[in-house]
């Protein structure tokens, strides 16, 4: 198997690097980053690139399509680069995938793609969207690429598998999440302060993304997937499993306990027909975060179960 991945350099793209090289499956990765890799699997260039096929290899069996400009507020501060980056990134993409005979494009989207939410009905990936209802460019570029990819597949026949990722979290230095940021203020022994600790998401640990990707490889048609945890994680158990963890006390105060805000998106689909569900729950995703950010305590807190 051979896979092409757009932003290679990434979070994400680092992870799934690491996945395919532990099952022997070849890379060959474009980033806009200036450090290529020594052994050539990452080359340095633009997704927008007119000539980018020419710089490619035969015999890819599949684009991963990761490279975007992810945070929203970078969207908010230049929305034209969002959405040339994004969205005339993902056409170039797609136009690539054709010119190169590869059968199929994986898309990295988003659960900020739905436009709204009932705390008691898990969203479902059929769901009507209203794109004049998005609020977040970023969340409109992910939508629009969508779109983008489903005409192509009408057109040419390639195969698009869209990924709505949930909120990514894991070892990392910066582009926290609420996961890491979180865990961080425990760890510093602050105060904890949120609107309501029944406030609650998708976290997805990153090598749970991984693997996610690699269970789209190899799919038909046209496809959409969330890939979500079994049930929404709430921040007070983020903070609660942090504090058990890092054997600090827990300081949570909320300002708004009445208003949780609960974003709920369901994952059966993908456990059903990918056969993919989250290995890593939130104590270990934590567990593994403490320790990359060297926070974990020499020896276990008294009462800790792992």
């Amino acid at each position: 198997m051979k896979l092409l991945i757009t932003g290679a350099e990434s979070f994400v793209g680092t992870e799934l690097r690491k996945h395919c090289e532990a099952k022997n499956i070849e890379v060959i990765g474009i980033d806009t980053v200036t450090r290529p890799s020594a052994d050539g699997t990452v080359v340095e260039a633009d997704i927008r690139d007119p000539n980018l096929e020419k710089h490619l290899p035969d015999n890819i069996d599949a684009i991963v399509h990761l490279a975007a400009i992810a945070r929203d507020g970078d969207c908010k501060k230049d929305p034209v680069l969002c959405f040339d980056v994004n969205v005339t990134g993902t056409a170039n993409i797609f136009r690539v995938a054709k010119a190169k005979g590869i059968p199929q494009v994986i898309y990295a989207s988003s659960e900020w793609v739905y436009d709204t939410f009932d705390p008691a009905k898990p969203k479902m990936e059929d769901e009507a969207i209203n794109p004049l209802a998005l609020t977040s460019e970023y969340a409109l570029s992910k939508l629009a690429g969508e779109a983008l990819l489903k005409q192509g597949h009408l057109r040419d026949g390639i195969a698009v598998t869209v990924l709505r990722f949930g909120i990514i979290y894991g070892p990392r230095h910066d582009n926290w999440s609420a996961v890491e940021s979180l865990l961080a203020k425990v760890a510093g022994g602050e105060t904890v302060e949120v609107g309501s600790k029944l406030t609650s998401r998708g976290f997805v640990h990153v090598s749970d993304i991984a693997r996610a990707v690699l269970a789209a490889q190899g799919r038909n048609g046209f496809e959409v997937y969330n890939i979500q945890p079994d049930r929404p994680v709430t921040l007070g158990e983020v903070v609660e499993n942090a504090a058990k963890i890092l054997g600090m006390p827990n300081t949570l105060i909320e300002t708004n306990p009445d208003n949780p805000s609960i974003r709920n998106v369901s994952g059966v689909r993908a456990a059903t027909e990918l056969n993919w569900h989250p290995e890593t729950d939130i104590e270990d995703g934590l567990r593994d975060v403490a320790g990359f950010l060297e926070h974990l305590p020499s020896s276990p807190p008294q009462g800790a179960s792992k």
